[in-house]
């Protein structure tokens, strides 16, 4: 059977479209100058990836059969995947105690976890190098409790860089899942205790899963991140923890091979599209298992 549409039912859908359109229209301005800033330059990198003088794919062939290179893709994606599960480890700790805290201490709390975007990354990382190093602030309390024999080697190897990216990119993994863990019914761990679960079983078959989407967002933001990192593996790093990047700045700033250095970026961003790509494909999956 046909429904019929009055007219004054039908003004209202046309009414409703029209606001849609209007606010999607504001998007319009901030959509070109995102264009005009990101398309360009992103043109131009991968032109010069072809070669300077003709097209020629020699430099995407050095990227990925080189051993020196293959060793700097895989640095990369070890750091980016490990500073995301430890990134993610401890926002998840922070994220479930503010959902727990009174509004006035929450406030207190997301100021500090903000604290981290308000310094300049390099700013940071120098400061890392006075709390990491040998005669650190760390180490220097390990001596006075244990004694000398007991320091920790922390600075200029891939502890440091995971230290610094997770201090850098915490917030990244904290908020999505805050958000998440707020949007959540308090009503239904109420009800499951009532019923005789444990607080255990409670977080695993009801507040974990509920969660899994933002911790896959905030998993793949920080690698994301991580992988593109330049500043923190430079100056807490060693030498056998280059990345792309830091390949990228020595192919433009001393060998001057822009093609070269084109071709470096142009595949670190394809892996990172791929990662993005992987976390769409795998937030499906995990919605289709839902139902």
């Amino acid at each position: 059977m046909v429904q019929a549409v009055t007219p004054l039912a039908w003004r209202r859908g046309l009414g409703s479209r029209l606001r849609g359109a209007g606010e999607a229209s504001l998007l319009i301005p901030f959509a070109v100058l995102l264009g005009l800033i990101l398309v360009p330059p992103f043109v131009f990198v991968v032109l010069t990836s072809f070669g300077e003088h003709g097209w020629s794919l020699s430099s995407y062939k050095d990227v990925l059969t080189q051993p020196l290179f293959q060793r700097v893709l895989r640095n990369t994606i070890e750091i980016g995947f490990f500073s995301a599960v430890i990134s993610v480890t401890m926002g998840y700790f922070v994220a479930l105690h503010l959902s727990r805290c009174s509004p006035r201490r929450r406030a207190v709390y997301i100021t500090m976890v903000m604290l981290p975007f308000w310094t300049s990354i390099l700013v940071k990382s120098f400061a890392f190098t006075v709390i990491l190093g040998t005669n650190g602030i760390i180490n220097n309390a390990i001596a006075a409790m244990l004694g000398d024999g007991y320091k920790l080697p922390m600075l200029f190897n891939r502890v440091g860089v995971y230290i610094g990216l997770s201090h850098w990119l915490l917030p990244f993994a904290v908020f999505p899942i805050l958000s998440a863990l707020r949007a959540q019914d308090p009503n239904l761990p109420i009800a499951a205790e009532v019923m005789g679960a444990s607080r255990l079983r409670i977080f695993w078959s009801i507040v974990f899963p509920q969660t899994i989407p933002a911790v896959i967002a905030g998993a793949i933001m920080v690698g994301v991140i991580a992988m593109g990192s330049f500043v923190t593996p430079s100056l807490l790093g060693g030498r056998g923890d280059l990345m792309m990047a830091n390949m990228v700045d020595f192919y433009i700033r001393e060998a001057l091979d822009w093609p070269m250095a084109s071709a470096i970026a142009v595949t670190l961003l394809m892996f990172a599209g791929l990662v993005v790509v992987l976390q769409k494909l795998i937030g499906g999956l995990y919605r289709m298992a839902r139902g």
